[in-house]
């Protein structure tokens, strides 16, 4: 029952991450994309602020637990300066195609940090996930993977990729039974730090004021729900599930986006992307299967 919680807890977290694409689509073009991810860390650390604060315990773990969260949150940080560079070189299609690697490449590091062996069933998984989330994005249009091609962009998202993975095995790796509470805040000010540096280099202006109207709804719902709560969830889950189990998830958010945009837009679902739904829900449900018979085998 305590794993069925986890991975309700990292679904939950798939669906809030796919629902920040749907919010960030929203908020593009209205400030630049290092100070919008500012915003979301250095805003979801504020409100967890008066919790740490009033609390005598979290507030003596703070000192104790930065320096881990510090290097947590570089790789987290790096992933999203690497991501807004690579959108300069290279396209949105290609980064997402390459995205659908995060799952082999943790399981490739977790077999290097954590003596987690692949199994030849968990290699045609992760083949058939990476189809199944290409399908998706690619609209089942057999023209849009030939018009792929491998650029300079491509590199720098793909070492974005491999600092994402990072990310995971660091917070299973640096772990000290610390309150996951101080932990995620800690790592919301560390992150903070790491985007303040980064856009002070990039020259770019904060423009805050600049969110008005609906874009605060949006802004609101990418830092409580996509950077709070899912910070929360997905470091709870690491912890308990392993990087290889959580990361398997990311087969979903092509098909959870699209649901989404059916449920909140109305967009209709093409039904040529269906059977890359259909694999990559397989892909993700069988991982999952696997990889805890390997744990108790």
């Amino acid at each position: 029952m305590k794993s069925l919680k986890h991975h309700l807890f990292v679904l939950l977290a798939t669906v809030l991450v796919a629902g920040s694409f749907l919010a960030s689509e929203k908020l593009a073009g209205v400030i630049n994309s290092f100070s919008l991810t500012l915003l979301r860390f250095s805003g979801a650390a504020l409100l967890l602020l008066p919790f740490i604060l009033l609390n005598k315990s979290k507030r003596s773990a703070v000192l104790r637990t930065l320096p881990r969260a510090a290097v947590i949150s570089f790789f987290y940080a790096a992933y999203f300066i690497g991501f807004f560079q690579s959108l300069t070189l290279t396209t949105s299609l290609n980064t997402g195609t390459i995205f659908t690697l995060l799952p082999f490449i943790t399981a490739l590091l977790s077999l290097v940090i954590f003596r987690e062996k692949i199994t030849s069933s968990q290699l045609v998984a992760y083949l058939l996930g990476i189809i199944g989330t290409c399908w998706v994005i690619l609209g089942g249009q057999q023209g849009l993977l030939n018009s792929f091609a491998f650029n300079q962009g491509d590199l720098i998202f793909l070492a974005s990729v491999i600092f994402m993975c990072l990310f995971s095995i660091s917070m299973k790796l640096l772990y000290r039974n610390d309150d996951m509470t101080v932990l995620v805040f800690c790592t919301l000010i560390c992150g903070s730090l790491w985007m303040a540096l980064a856009l002070a280099y990039s020259g770019q202006d904060l423009d805050w004021n600049l969110i008005q109207g609906d874009a605060v709804f949006n802004m609101a719902y990418l830092i409580i729900a996509a950077r709070l709560v899912t910070s929360y969830l997905y470091q709870t889950t690491t912890i308990a599930l392993g990087p290889k189990r959580v990361n398997a998830y990311v087969y979903l958010n092509p098909a959870l986006v699209a649901a989404l945009l059916f449920m909140l837009d109305n967009i209709q679902i093409p039904i040529q992307v269906l059977p890359g739904i259909a694999l990559s829900t397989l892909a993700t449900l069988y991982l999952q299967y696997d990889i805890n018979k390997q744990k108790l085998s």
